[in-house]
Parts: C-alpha cells; sequence; structure tokens
C-alpha cells in the first residue's frame, strides 16, 4: 500500500470512528427509530451525504455500532489473557477483568446492544450470536483446561463462560448502582473472586489466594 492510500484508508477509519460514536450517542438520547439521518450527520459534524457514502441507511450504521463493541470482546480478551502466562486460572481471571474494562470504557455502546438489536435483521442477529461464540472461546478454553488439570471443579464450562458475561455486562446494565459504590478496579476483583470461588478446587485455593479474595 502506497503512502497516499495508507493516508486514505487512516480517514475513512476515522470517519467511519467518527460516524460510530455519534450514532451510539444519539440512539442513547432518541432510541433507533427516532434518530434521523440529518440528527446523526449533525452529531458526527458531517453531511449527510458523506453518511451513506459510507453506510447503507440507518439499520447498516445500528449493525455496523453494534458489531465494533462486539469486534472489540472479541479482538482483546486473548491478548489479555495471554499476557498473564498459560496458568488456566490467571488467564480466566484476566479475560474477564479485560471484558469489564472493555464495557467500562463504552458502556453506551454496550446497553445499545441489549436495547437495539431486537431491531436487527436475522442476519445481523446471527452475526451478533457468531461473534458472542468467537468471544466466549478463549474463556471457554480457559475454563476447559481448568478443569482438566484439576485446578477447577468439574464445572459445564460453557455454563459458566456465559456466567461470567453476564457478570461482566452488569457493570453496564446496573451501572447506575454499582457506579456510585465500587470502582471498575473494585467491581472486577469483588466479582473475580466471587466467581473463583465456586469453581476453584479446594485442594489449590491458597494457591489463588490472591484472585480469591476481593
Amino acid at each position: 500500500m502506497g503512502v497516499e492510500e495508507a493516508v486514505r484508508s487512516v480517514r475513512r477509519d476515522s470517519r467511519r470512528r467518527q460516524v460510530l460514536d455519534a450514532a451510539v450517542a444519539v440512539m442513547q438520547r432518541t432510541g433507533y427509530h427516532e434518530m434521523s439521518m440529518q440528527a446523526l450527520a449533525g452529531e458526527a459534524g458531517v453531511s449527510v451525504g458523506l453518511l451513506y457514502k459510507y453506510f447503507g441507511g440507518k439499520e447498516e450504521i445500528l449493525l455496523a455500532a453494534v458489531l465494533d463493541i462486539l469486534d472489540s470482546f472479541r479482538d482483546q480478551l486473548e491478548p489479555a489473557m495471554d499476557a498473564v502466562g498459560e496458568d488456566p486460572v490467571d488467564r480466566l481471571a484476566a479475560g474477564f477483568r479485560r471484558y469489564v474494562e472493555i464495557i467500562d470504557e463504552d458502556r453506551n455502546a454496550v446497553l445499545l446492544t441489549y436495547r437495539e438489536s431486537r431491531t436487527l435483521d436475522q442476519a445481523g442477529r446471527e452475526r451478533i450470536k457468531q461473534l458472542e461464540v468467537e468471544t466466549a472461546a478463549p474463556l471457554r478454553a480457559a475454563l476447559a483446561e481448568g478443569v482438566e488439570r484439576g485446578l477447577m471443579r468439574p464445572v459445564d464450562p460453557d455454563l459458566v463462560v456465559y456466567d461470567l458475561m453476564l457478570l461482566a455486562h452488569g457493570w453496564a446494565l446496573k451501572g447506575w448502582h454499582f457506579a456510585p459504590v465500587y470502582s471498575v478496579e473494585e467491581f472486577v476483583r469483588a466479582q473475580t473472586a466471587l466467581m473463583l470461588s465456586g469453581i476453584v478446587a479446594p485442594a489449590h485455593r491458597r494457591r489463588y489466594r490472591h484472585l480469591l479474595e476481593p
């Protein structure tokens, strides 16, 4: 890729990011159905014509906004887990931590996925399900390895991983309740301790005391 094409690519990505951030802000205020392309253009500081240059219409913008936050979950969990090494319990805790941190960084976008994803067509909803499965994969792998190595009780990895994701989403869905009481760090530590206390095998609890104490 030449320099000029690279510059154009960065500009396109920047404009697209600008539009998606504006779409989340507008839909947070008015909801998807009440959002007009004119209002979105005004929020983003661009022309309506430019919106149609990047997106085919409102539904495509909604899908892109929802997929954007789901892509963040999918793409960022495994690197965060790799950073702490190979121990499956440490990896699981690191993945959960990063999941909550992403939610905290873009809480409105996470709420948007709950409130408006039902508006999408069948193909859009199927894409969301696919991304959720891809996101869960590294967490599930850590759980399965922990069970296999006897570090964790013989739990169902599928059940536990989705319980973890629901716990993480509580930071967005019940932020009105938790945020005045907990910092993000305190929330992560408390939920990690709660989660691991039920699945770490008794013989190894001392080894993971740093995670079991909120």
